[in-house]
C-alpha cells in the first residue's frame, strides 16, 4: 500500500544489499535482509540482494542514498544500529522497543 503525504502518493521505499561474493557475505546479507524485514514489514517494499564482485563491498541503500558503507564505516553493522538508521530514513515515529532503550 502506498504512503500518502499531502496529496502526493509515495511507493514504500526499496532496500538493496550490495555484498561481495569473493568475502562470501552472502549469508550476511540475506540475515540483515531478514531482519529489516521483521521489523518494518509495513513500511518497506522490498529489499534486493545483489551479488558484486566489486571486492569488499557490503553497501545498504534505500533508493539512491547509501546508508551504511562497510569500507567507511570500518565494519559490517550491527543489526541494533541499522535498525535505528532505517527507522530514522523512512519511519521516524516507529518504537522499537528494546532496541530504542
Amino acid at each position: 500500500m502506498p504512503y500518502y503525504s499531502e496529496n502526493i502518493v509515495m511507493e514504500k521505499p526499496q532496500i538493496e544489499i550490495e555484498y561481495c561474493v569473493k568475502c562470501k557475505w552472502l549469508l550476511r546479507a540475506t540475515w540483515v535482509a531478514q531482519e529489516l524485514l521483521s521489523t518494518f514489514s509495513d513500511e518497506i517494499g522490498s529489499i534486493n540482494i545483489l551479488p558484486s564482485n566489486v571486492a569488499g563491498i557490503f553497501e545498504i541503500r534505500i533508493g539512491r542514498e547509501i546508508i551504511w558503507e562497510r569500507s567507511k564505516k570500518k565494519g559490517m553493522p550491527a543489526i541494533k544500529e541499522l535498525k535505528q538508521v532505517v527507522r530514522d530514513f523512512i519511519a521516524p515515529g516507529k518504537n522499537l522497543g528494546h532496541i530504542d532503550s
